[in-house]
């Protein structure tokens, strides 16, 4: 078992780049950016603030503000105070319409470089992040805080641990005093922070970002000021102010305190270098050009975004979108709330919408304004430029179906299908391992715990994937498996039949095509998507596991045995859920609730000689292996196609009135779409015969030695059983045996007979009144509930039947036929034993969609129903 890494996402982003209406020139590099109604502010790495005009882009005024590189510009909402930090213990607050140094703060410790700083309007507090991994505060209206320009607390004039250090009749180092110190403006007050008004060890790294939400999460009221950090040892915490601050029992007063809220994040160490909000949903900048998406009620990690090659130093909120390294923009979440603290502009795509190339030089700083209508975004790099953009008219978000980025839902889809995960091939073997990666990778970015389960190396791994619920304590929690596969069957691209590469999924008639797209990658995509929608509306209760195994088309090897070494972490599961088969026909939605069971055997029979040739030893005194192998292998079956095998049909389930109404419907519904399939009692026992009753095939014959005039020294027979419910697997195999052993004894033959299994999958039965299929009744006939006249109108296809009528016992209620197959699944009962759950079945695709054939394919409006449908079963199993 192996902790999955974050994968880099397949960028099909649009370059699209905006108006550029200035670039505005300094002499150092721009390291951050601030933007008022009327001025245009940026911090350099020369300790200036430089000021431009908003209206004119004329320079205005440079300010000396700090000693070395301004790391950080904080302007409030009210324009009130402009915040500066830097390379060095100090943070100064301005007059952002007058330029004047209202406040000059420091700290008694020595906290070497200020990162970030935060301001609550609420209380007037002032939060300083530092390189010393602590978070300090002052209140800019404590009198008792006042210090003088002289003090020896002062950093410029207390002990220096490097320059006034002295060895034994030493001297010290004299510090270094520039021409351009005394161009910094005087502070009309010195605030000096409280030793006790300090939370140390507030991250364990450097705290690089802070800012100040409203209200982001249901632990606090929806008006109360809540601090948010960002930690180099990859944390975020949530921090609770208070007016009051801690007591020492000395006598001092201390304005304010933090208390630790939330932690998220403890599991990774990637440093946190940005932050933006929106409502409750919290997206944290951070190294390696990932973007996490929080959600603050829940403590849900929701998304992992890979949205750049380096790291994420700048995160910006504004006109609704999520601008991120200053040149990139992404649809959310949501933007705002409604009145009633609701989600508005839903959007659950989570694209890239468009990027450029706003700089020859890294960007470091973003700022963005909305000036004489105008949606303006700046961007400031160590090109010592600052470029002013117009963003106006550029896509807030994409129509669905068209323009060039396309549903992040379809998108997965199409870089799960480029995989050639063929699990019966070994040159594919790369293939599926890189499959199962990506899927991971994607489970991981829509906020999974992800873990690869192997049963050895020479098997395909199981991707297992949780994603936890809301519900507390986690105990009362339900606990939904879904099963599905990522391995495919081969596609032969030799002749003519695919029309497009069955490893590039391509569009066409409102249908997806590529291999795996309905076996089983297109339900496995919507049912992840389906958590997702329930993760976004903060509505999943319940644990989800994922168990996604790359051989199902290989018979599960080794599926078994990465279930039982991993049981304790799956651990209790309540329902077990599969999409893995399709509908009768092109109309009608379906529910499975039976599969037939499976047995392989390979009858085999040896020769004590080599191979001989038929003219020259050939006679009836030698006993042949493919004569006797021929004699053998007739007598499993009589002419009726009756299996001989002693008891084989014993226990099989009788037909229940219930039942036989099923298959009643089933063949009205289906005669009346294609006369050509009646008479009705036809119908109903071919249907019965391939779904209920048990059947023995004899697939093909091998030989050893070349073609020609020889007599084969090894023959075998590859057999299939195909059981039903009432028979046991393992039963049926000692019958097979010891019938094939005493008949072969009839032939007093000098050969040799050897019976293999290759493997085995019991028969399943569900039972289609329980919850859980009850609960799939009713989300299937939500998604697919109006008629073909009202779909339509709301812009979804609905194909009519053949006589172009509106069948409306078809479509006005969509109620799913209740069906079973004669098809094997071998996990399904397994599951259902291993973990004594119960277990449903829901076929996602059309009986058109040639699953195994060429030209497989999957209908768009399957795939987004399949999405809906389980999105409902998870909200309410």
């Amino acid at each position: 078992m192996t902790a999955l890494q974050s994968r880099e996402l397949d960028d099909s982003c649009p370059d699209s780049a905006p108006d550029q209406l200035q670039e505005l020139r300094h002499d150092g590099s721009v390291l951050a950016l601030a933007v008022s109604d009327k001025y245009i502010f940026a911090g350099t790495s020369k300790g200036e603030i430089a000021v431009w005009s908003l209206g004119t882009f004329q320079p205005v005024q440079t300010i000396q503000a700090h000693k070395r590189s301004v790391l950080c510009l904080l302007l409030v909402d009210d324009f009130k105070y402009l915040f500066s930090t830097a390379c060095e213990p100090i943070i100064n607050v301005w007059c952002p319409k007058t330029f004047t140094r209202l406040y000059e703060i420091y700290s008694t410790y020595d906290v070497g470089d200020v990162f970030s700083v935060a301001y609550s309007p609420q209380r007037e507090i002032v939060y300083v992040g530092t390189q010393t991994q602590d978070i300090q505060w002052i209140s800019l209206k404590d009198s008792a805080r006042k210090s003088s320009h002289e003090s020896a607390h002062h950093p410029d004039r207390r002990q220096h641990r490097f320059f006034d250090s002295r060895a034994v009749g030493g001297t010290s180092t004299p510090r270094r005093t520039e021409e351009f110190y005394a161009l910094i403006p005087k502070a009309e007050q010195v605030l000096e922070i409280d030793s006790g008004a300090i939370r140390q060890y507030a991250h364990y790294g450097w705290v690089f970002c802070m800012m100040i939400a409203k209200g982001p999460t249901v632990l606090v009221d929806s008006d109360e000021d809540v601090l948010i950090s960002g930690g180099g040892d990859g944390t975020i915490k949530l921090w609770k102010l208070s007016d009051t601050g801690p007591d020492y029992g000395d006598g001092d007063i201390i304005t304010g305190d933090v208390e630790e809220l939330m932690v998220l994040g403890e599991d990774d160490s990637e440093s946190v270098m940005s932050l933006a909000i929106d409502g409750s949903f919290l997206y944290a900048g951070k190294l390696g050009g990932i973007i996490e998406l929080w959600d603050l009620d829940t403590k849900q990690k929701l998304r992992v975004i890979k949205a750049h090659d380096g790291n994420v130093n700048v995160l910006k909120m504004s006109f609704g979108l999520l601008w991120s390294g200053g040149q990139e923009k992404h649809s959310t979440v949501h933007y705002g709330r409604d009145n009633n603290g609701g989600a508005q502009n839903i959007s659950q795509k989570y694209q890239c919408l468009s990027r450029w190339k706003a700089h020859d030089a890294k960007i470091l700083s973003s700022a963005a304004v909305v000036y004489h209508s105008d949606q303006l975004f700046l961007t400031g790099a160590n090109d010592n430029t600052v470029r002013v953009w117009r963003v106006n008219g550029m896509p807030s978000q994409t129509e669905d179906g068209t323009g060039p980025a396309e549903d992040m839902m379809i998108q997965s889809l199409r870089e799960f299908v480029s995989y050639k995960t063929v699990s019966s091939r070994p040159e594919f073997t790369e293939d599926c391992r890189k499959g199962a990666t990506f899927l991971g990778s994607l489970f991981k970015r829509l906020g999974a715990q992800v873990e690869m389960l192997c049963a050895g190396s020479l098997h395909n791994p199981v991707v297992y994937a949780k994603f936890s619920g809301k519900l507390e304590p986690s105990e009362k929690r339900k606990r939904i498996l879904f099963y599905g596969h990522y391995d495919v069957v081969p596609a032969d691209m030799k002749g003519d039949n695919w029309r497009t590469d069955p490893f590039k999924l391509s569009g066409r008639d409102g249908y997806l095509y590529g291999r795996g797209v309905s076996d089983n990658k297109g339900p496995i995509i919507a049912a992840l998507y389906g958590v997702s929608d329930l993760l976004q509306e903060k509505a999943l209760d319940s644990d989800i596991i994922f168990l996604i195994e790359g051989e199902e088309e290989s018979g599960s090897r080794g599926f078994v045995e990465a279930i039982h070494d991993n049981k304790e972490l799956i651990g209790h599961i309540d329902y077990v859920l599969l999409a893995n088969s399709y509908w009768l026909d092109d109309e009608v939605p379906c529910l499975t609730y039976g599969l037939r069971g499976v047995l392989h055997a390979t009858v085999c029979i040896d020769s004590k000689h080599p191979d001989l040739h038929s003219g020259v030893d050939g006679s009836n005194m030698l006993s042949e292996p493919l004569t006797d192998l021929t004699l053998l292998v007739s007598k499993l079956k009589d002419r009726k196609n009756h299996v001989n095998i002693p008891g084989f049909y014993d226990g099989i389930l009788p037909l229940t009135k219930e039942e036989d109404l099923r298959y009643d419907d089933i063949a009205n519904i289906l005669i009346r779409r294609n006369p050509a399939n009646g008479p009705i009692e036809a119908l109903k026992r071919s249907l019965m015969a391939r779904w209920r009753e048990p059947n023995l095939t004899i697939h093909r014959y091998n030989v050893s030695g070349p073609d020609g005039s020889l007599i084969s020294s090894h023959a075998t027979a590859n057999v299939s059983i195909r059981l039903v419910p009432g028979q046991e697997v393992d039963e049926v195999i000692k019958s097979l045996k010891s019938f094939l052993r005493e008949e072969y004894e009839q032939f007093e033959s000098d050969n040799t007979l050897t019976i293999r299994i290759d493997n085995k999958a019991e028969p399943w039965l569900g039972v289609p009144g329980n919850y859980i299929f009850r609960t799939l009744e009713e989300a299937v006939m939500r998604a697919w509930g109006p008629t073909a006249a009202d779909d339509s109108k709301n812009g979804v296809s609905v194909a009519l039947p053949p006589n172009g009528t509106n069948d409306e016992a078809a479509t006005k209620t969509r109620k799913p036929l209740y069906i079973r197959e004669g098809g094997s699944i071998p996990p399904i009962r397994f599951l259902e034993k291993e973990f004594n759950a119960p277990a449903a079945h829901l076929p996602c695709g059309q009986a058109s969609d040639a699953a195994h054939l060429d030209n497989e394919r999957l209908r768009v409006v399957n795939l987004q129903k399949s999405r809906e449908i389980f999105s409902t079963v998870f909200r309410k199993l």
